[in-house]
């Protein structure tokens, strides 16, 4: 079963991936505070690539849910 995050849950998330961090590192830190704040699992190096992934597609809520449902992992 994927998981679909709530639009906005994903909103703010985008929101600070643009607005508050600096660089591809923060932007991953931001995604595993994300999913571990709800209950998953994540590799930190698995993070780095999503965020990579998520910034070269424009970092769009789309772009945003595909890589968590990839990176996510049920603990």
């Amino acid at each position: 079963m994927v998981e679909k995050f709530s639009e906005p849950e994903l909103t703010a998330l985008r929101t600070e991936l643009l607005q508050g961090v600096s660089d591809f590192r923060e932007a991953a830190e931001l995604m595993q505070m994300f999913l571990v704040g709800r209950g998953y699992g994540v590799s930190p190096e698995e993070a780095r690539n999503a965020a990579l992934r998520a910034e070269v597609d424009g970092c769009s809520i789309e772009a945003i849910q595909r890589e968590l449902e990839t990176i996510a992992f049920v603990n």
